[in-house]
């Protein structure tokens, strides 16, 4: 069993740095030229599937939108690292850099996820006029929640770097929520998928035709993606349904490619065949937990889908614990559960908590021999 220190990124990156001799590459950006001001490309990438991020970073223009029109804290991080896997297949993180969204600010976005009767720009129908009733919330409900805009750079000489390509990400609502009166009841309507990705890809068309418009634009590829967002109440995140790339030069998505990716919450239902396996896994796991320590809320676990396959399975176990000798030789047993019970090629990772927080935390990687197990202090 391997034992593993674990330090937050941000603090283990800068560990790194400080042990590392520099090699970091200094680069002018295009805004730049007239600053005189560089911008820092990191020597060191954490993995291949994660982007090198220039520094000083920058914020998104838009950003605390998100938060605002996104339901869940879920959602939020799916919406956003979703579309980073996406991107990839487009942008390969061997030569482009991550950047933040810098060219839709927040008054542009927030115009354009008005509704149409609101302002010129609204891409959201007209609300009717008068109080909403069920019938007028099937007609015309909020499709658009958000739009999620990154930047990806790429070197256009030794120490330049410029705008090599931009993802956006629309979030479409699953459901809508609205109100008969003013101040009253909230009531939901679902919309069905098909409607939403009807909506989204006219809706994806119009916003890249006016990206182009925008100077800096009119050129660059873009990478779309159509997420659905679950309802306020889920506890697992929504996934992007639907991808497109838009040429250089382009004003719209020639093909679009469906996204097989879902996230599935343990236990499941015995009947469910797609989940059985898993399930099972899952099943044999938490009954020999519950038997050795039965102090505990619940133990619940999310699979990450792609291609109906499982690519990782979180799980979550919230114990009431007494001392540090009994959260030790819990997490030993847990550990041999993990590596007994769950296939050698499946990412799990668990997550032990109590009232004080973070208690102790095991990853399997896929294929790996041993576990890296971090008990905290």
């Amino acid at each position: 069993m391997k034992r593993k220190s674990w330090i937050p990124a941000v603090i283990s990156l800068a560990l790194l740095t400080g042990c590392i001799p520099s090699k970091d590459t200094k680069v002018i950006t295009e805004t730049e030229k007239s600053e005189e001001a560089a911008t820092i490309i990191p020597s060191m990438q954490i993995s291949e599937q994660y982007y090198r991020t220039l520094l000083p970073y920058q914020e998104s223009v838009s950003r605390g939108l998100v938060v605002s029109n996104i339901y869940s804290k879920y959602d939020v991080k799916e919406v956003e690292s979703g579309l980073l896997r996406l991107s990839q297949r487009t942008f390969s993180p061997d030569d482009y850099f991550f950047q933040e969204g810098q060219m839709l600010d927040g008054e542009v976005l927030s115009s354009w996820l008005a509704r149409s009767s609101q302002v010129k720009e609204g891409l959201n129908p007209s609300r009717p006029k008068g109080n909403m009733t069920a019938e007028l919330a099937k007609k015309a409900p909020i499709y658009l929640a958000h739009i999620v805009e990154q930047n990806y750079l790429v070197k256009s000489g030794e120490n330049e770097v410029k705008l090599g390509g931009v993802s956006i990400g629309l979030a479409m609502n699953s459901t809508y929520y609205y109100q008969k009166e003013d101040f009253g009841a909230t009531y939901e309507e679902p919309i069905p998928q098909a409607v939403i990705e009807q909506q989204g890809k006219k809706m994806a068309n119009e916003i890249v035709k006016r990206m182009r418009a925008i100077e800096g634009l009119q050129t660059v590829p873009i990478t779309v993606g159509l997420f659905r967002q679950e309802s306020r109440n889920s506890i697992v995140p929504g996934t992007y349904f639907a991808t497109g790339v838009v040429g250089e030069g382009k004003a719209s998505v020639a093909d679009w490619t469906g996204v097989n990716e879902e996230y599935v919450l343990f236990p499941q239902p015995v009947s469910e065949e797609k989940y059985r396996e898993v399930g099972q896994s899952f099943n044999n796991f938490k009954q020999d937990v519950e038997e050795y320590f039965s102090n505990f809320t619940s133990i619940v676990g999310t699979g990450f889908y792609q291609e109906d396959r499982i690519k990782k399975l979180t799980i979550d176990i919230p114990i009431q614990f007494y001392g540090t000798a009994e959260i030790i030789g819990f997490t030993q047993y847990m550990t041999g559960l993990v590596m007994e019970h769950f296939p050698a090629s499946m990412h799990v990772e668990v997550s032990v908590t109590s009232i004080n927080g973070p208690e102790a935390l095991v990853i399997k990687e896929a294929d790996e021999k041993e576990p890296y197990v971090h008990i905290y202090d």
